[in-house]
């Protein structure tokens, strides 16, 4: 056993230690081991727009949340991003996302809105004939 940066031992042979990223952390022990979202009737697909909300802390604000928890808050304060991009910009996996954004809406943290699929929107030709007709006028 050595030691690492913190003083703390470790077992170069350890699953639980990457001789470059130091420590590793399962998954699970950042959700405590759940692998839905709370809430129900809200889908957290990849395309899902995340918002923040005005319930969520400021930055410095000390919270009862978990330093994921706020890494998403704080890509989230910058823009509003999608469930993948969320999971791209906090180096997590979306399952994990899913969930931990599944706690910031029942905490009113952030609001999830779905884009309009394209099947809905409406079609070019028709929006090129009410421009026309409008010029018409």
């Amino acid at each position: 056993m050595t030691e690492d940066m913190t003083g703390l031992p470790h077992d170069q042979g350890s699953q639980w230690y990457d001789g470059e990223a130091g420590p590793l952390v399962r998954p699970y022990a950042m959700t405590g081991g759940r692998t839905k979202p709370g809430p129900t009737g809200v889908r957290f697909d990849l395309i899902a727009l995340v918002t923040l909300d005005a319930g969520a802390p400021g930055p410095g604000e000390d919270s009862a949340l978990g330093p994921e928890h706020r890494a998403l808050i704080d890509l989230c304060r910058l823009e509003t991003q999608s469930v993948a991009e969320l999971g791209a910009g906090a180096d997590l996996p979306v399952g994990v996302v899913r969930v931990l954004l599944g706690d910031l809406l029942e905490l009113g943290c952030v609001t999830v809105s779905r884009p309009v699929p394209p099947a809905q929107l409406p079609d070019e030709r028709i929006l090129r004939e009410v421009i026309e007709g409008l010029r018409a006028l």
